[in-house]
């Protein structure tokens, strides 16, 4: 007989299944009632079995329930409804999972070892700048998940795609040589499309600091390499024609830079890749959120995985010429229009290196791929999938979750941001003002998939209604009674449990119970925020029961029992908020 009480309520139904209905494959399934007055577990097994046994689905449940062997661990169970079979355990199945969570500690709720590896990449910003709160989320939601599908059993191996090539660290190496011609007195008017942090200009004045007037030429030489620019705008209100302008004038100070300063220019870009790099390295870990990996994007490059994914691509015939560029044939996997990988100057795209790094990725012997990527990456999920399978790969190992935009509010008020200009909020001045552990347990309050609306003002106050103070006051809470009571907790694992009997201690033993399935569906549906729902719940059980009974009581043999389950729940807390990277602190 199985102590797992879902476990043994399915070899119940199993038993009396083979009396009702020999030889049937029905699947038996048990879910916890949203309604606690319905009982612990029910089943839709008769439901399933009518069309079958061509016969009334209660009257077929009820054939069921008297078929079921005699349990001790089962109170009742009954017919509901059109044919659900209810079930009511007994209270020594719902308390004995107080013993499982004190044995087995950390490790109570984990699941077995898949043997299935697992990669999951997130946050890859472009080293370019501050991380912003943005990215907070998906590097909250992309840490979570990857703990959760590890702690469900899976081999997990997180990773960072590090976008070291391409016109984007371009831009912010001349945009970093621009600041530093400033500083030597040469002034080129600075490009609104260009980086405007403050950043850029500190990591000027390093190179200016470190090299003197080394990589100085004349302002005239740089802007008589470039195309005119439109008449500057302050309100930034571009048209379309002028922002194209913008972009074509960028190129040119891009093309001057690298023309001017010869070999030279690799140190600028390489300066400035290393200082943003370091410094997102930095915010992530002072974060909680590590890598095992930080892949380059130039390594595709530099090993010849771009062109040699391009040439699988042409070999297989999905690629053909036009304009003296070369296209992916996209569309036949289910694309809007079909994608150059090469254009006409020879220079792979941006998509022929995520085709590179996606077959990479299966060439290292993932099972599965998890790609964490901003809303705004929505389109580039068929064209990938399609790379994928036109490269004769199975592309349905490839999950791909999309983490929705972020907005702040302070005091009701919404907190304006943007990007390139540099005036947006980072997300190490979000840590600064309310602290990790909220930045990681507000971001979890909502599915990834959609948009979040920040409370800053919630997310700094000490009150129940902020949810992570709620949560973790709850673990210091037990914390407390525990030191109050000084003994020896080794005792209360074999404590009798018996006197646990009231509605809020049976329940709080099913939520518990309840912490292992949590887990599972939640590693299952990339939802670690359903995890964070079920902390707050647990968290509310122990609050209610906390203020309706007393634990430190004279009898001995309640307060042990009491004590044995408010230990269990502080594990529970601890082993949850430890998968979401958030703290649990014994005393607040």
């Amino acid at each position: 007989m199985s102590s797992d009480p879902k476990i043994h309520l399915a070899e119940l139904l199993g038993a009396a299944l083979a009396s009702v209905a020999p030889g049937s494959e029905a699947d038996i399934r048990l879910e916890r009632p949203r309604d606690p007055a319905h009982g612990d577990f029910a089943s839709n097994l008769a439901m399933q079995l009518a069309r079958t046994l061509k016969d009334n689905p209660r009257k077929i449940a009820e054939r069921l329930v008297r078929e079921l062997p005699i349990s001790p661990l089962v109170s009742k169970a009954e017919v509901a409804g059109a044919g659900f079979i209810n079930f009511r355990l007994a209270p020594a199945a719902k308390t004995g999972v107080i013993g499982a969570a004190l044995a087995q500690g950390d490790n109570f709720g984990r699941g077995r070892p898949s043997g299935r590896r697992v990669q999951v990449e997130f946050v890859s910003a472009n080293p370019t700048g501050p991380l912003h709160v943005g990215h907070g989320r998906g590097a909250a939601y992309g840490a979570s998940l990857a703990s959760l599908l590890a702690f469900a059993g899976d081999q997990v191996c997180r990773e960072y795609y590090v976008n070291d090539a391409g016109r984007q660290m371009d831009i912010l190496g001349v945009s970093t040589w621009l600041r530093y011609l400033e500083l030597s007195g040469e002034r080129v008017p600075f490009p609104p499309n260009a980086y405007q942090g403050d950043y850029v200009r500190d990591m000027a004045a390093q190179i200016r600091a470190a090299h003197g007037d080394r990589y100085v030429h004349p302002a005239a030489a740089v802007s008589a390499c470039a195309p005119a620019a439109p008449a500057r705008r302050e309100d930034g209100d571009y048209t379309p024609d002028e922002k194209e302008q913008l972009e074509r004038h960028l190129d040119g100070l891009i093309a001057a830079a690298k023309d001017l300063l010869g070999e030279e220019w690799t140190y600028i870009h390489q300066h400035a890749l290393t200082e943003q790099l370091a410094d997102c390295r930095e915010d992530l870990e002072g974060y909680g959120v590590h890598f095992d990996c930080w892949f380059s994007e130039r390594s595709l490059h530099d090993t010849g995985m771009v062109a040699r994914a391009v040439a699988e691509l042409e070999k297989r015939g999905h690629l053909y010429e036009q304009d003296g560029a070369k296209w992916f044939r996209s569309t036949h996997f289910g694309d809007e229009k079909d994608r150059v990988v090469q254009r006409d100057n020879g220079l792979y795209t941006y998509f022929a290196s995520d085709i590179a790094y996606h077959l990479n990725k299966f060439e290292r012997g993932f099972d599965r791929v998890v790609d964490v990527w901003g809303a705004d990456h929505h389109g580039y999920i068929t064209r990938v999938k399609g790379a994928l399978k036109a490269l004769g790969l199975d592309a349905d190992r490839m999950d791909v979750a999309l983490v929705q935009f972020v907005s702040l509010f302070r005091d009701g008020a919404k907190v304006s941001m943007s990007t390139r200009a540099g005036s947006y909020v980072t997300l190490r001045e979000l840590r600064d003002e309310v602290g990790n552990d909220a930045c990681r347990f507000f971001y979890l309050l909502r599915k990834q998939d959609q948009a979040l609306d920040f409370d800053l003002t919630l997310a700094k106050s000490e009150s129940n209604d902020n949810p992570v103070y709620y949560v973790q006051y709850a673990h210091a809470r037990i914390c407390s009674v525990i030191d109050q009571w000084g003994g020896d907790e080794a005792e209360l694992t074999g404590a009798d449990l018996a006197p646990l009997t009231s509605t809020h201690e049976l329940g709080l033993c099913n939520r518990i119970q309840s912490f292992a399935e949590v887990i599972g569906q939640a590693a299952a549906d990339f939802a670690p925020h359903t995890l964070a729902f079920y902390l707050r719940e647990l968290a509310s059980d122990f609050h209610g029961w906390y203020n309706a009974e007393r634990l430190l009581v004279d009898d001995e043999g309640i307060k042990c029992a009491r004590l044995a389950l408010a230990v269990a729940v502080r594990q529970v807390l601890r082993n949850g908020l430890r998968i979401l990277g958030v703290t649990a602190p014994e005393a607040m």
